[in-house]
């Protein structure tokens, strides 16, 4: 799949993180046919103009990179809108792409459509196997369903619908809202903002126990595209719903060292404060990348690396 360099590839989602990672190394890779539109352009909730932009441009390929994401904050403050709208712009891209013979598409998921107490490293078999963290559960139900409508459809349509859950990302493009962002770009502004602003402390949310996995957004674009060109799901694969790979990088950290980390990486020098009245989370998500490493798959950057490549994209971008 993907063996033509003039196949046409729509990217949905391609300003965010994600997608702009996807177009990034596309295009490195000498795809030279993408096909994109903002959201001005076209919403991607409204089945109507959809259909329309299916029929009118009929990509071969279609990577799902746009979703309402946030962290704990946004997740807690906004539930209807994470499930509602994930909900629609998945129902729509995956309807389309089959009615418009669409040769492959990938849905990116998340890390949260695991239980909370899933037993790490977390594998692919662990899904709906128990609760969900209820901070994130709309948006994890919305992922899990995309999952299985993928499946669903190449059960009774024989597409070629895959999915990939991807570790904590970060990196060139993310969002540094602090109402809005996840842990990594959210420390990054703070630390950064202390630093130039002379603050004497930062405050970090929770109690530093929890364990993240971060894997570089770059690293996960490539992940995305090797698995569009290698990974094809067979008859017993897509029965058995494994239709979708974990990718990580095979380590976690606590939020406590990933905060002395960012500190180090932007010069801060003043004292970090607990806010331990702020929730933590789930407390771990390693996940299990066994199956996707022997397809032949790793990622490359380092965490230090990535920080370092994230704070200088959002020095360059902070009045965006």
């Amino acid at each position: 799949m993907l063996n033509s360099k003039n196949s046409k590839i729509f990217i949905a989602g391609h300003k965010g993180l994600v997608g702009s990672a996807l177009v990034r190394i596309l295009l490195a890779k000498g795809y030279n046919n993408l096909v994109f539109r903002t959201h001005q352009e076209l919403d991607l909730t409204n089945q109507a103009s959809v259909a329309e932009f299916f029929q009118k441009e009929k990509p071969e390929y279609v990577f799902i990179a746009a979703a309402k994401v946030g962290g704990i904050m946004a997740n807690n403050t906004y539930p209807a809108d994470f499930i509602y709208q994930n909900l629609q712009i998945q129902n729509n891209v995956i309807h389309q792409a089959y009615l418009n013979s669409v040769k492959k598409l990938l849905l990116l998921g998340s890390v949260c459509i695991y239980p909370k107490f899933a037993p790490e490293p977390v594998g692919e078999n662990s899904l709906l196997t128990g609760i969900l963290e209820p901070t994130n559960e709309p948006y994890a139900i919305a992922k899990i369903a995309g999952i299985k409508m993928c499946q669903s459809y190449n059960r009774q349509y024989g597409t070629n619908f895959i999915s990939v859950m991807p570790a904590n990302l970060y990196g060139p493009g993310d969002n540094f809202n602090l109402q809005k962002s996840h842990v990594l770009p959210a420390l990054i502004r703070k630390f950064y903002e202390a630093k130039i602003n002379n603050q004497p402390e930062v405050v970090a949310w929770g109690t530093g126990k929890p364990r993240r996995e971060f894997l570089y957004v770059d690293d996960m674009a490539e992940g995305c595209l090797f698995l569009m060109e290698n990974f094809n799901p067979t008859k017993e694969q897509n029965e058995k719903g494994e239709i979708f790979l974990n990718l990580g990088v095979g380590s976690d950290i606590t939020i406590a060292d990933l905060v002395s980390l960012v500190k180090e990486v932007v010069g801060y020098e003043g004292k970090v404060v607990w806010d331990t009245s702020k929730p933590d989370g789930t407390p771990g998500r390693l996940l299990d990348c066994t199956k996707v490493n022997n397809l032949g798959w790793k990622p490359r950057v380092e965490l230090k690396e990535g920080i370092k490549l994230a704070l200088e994209w959002y020095i360059k971008n902070k009045t965006i």
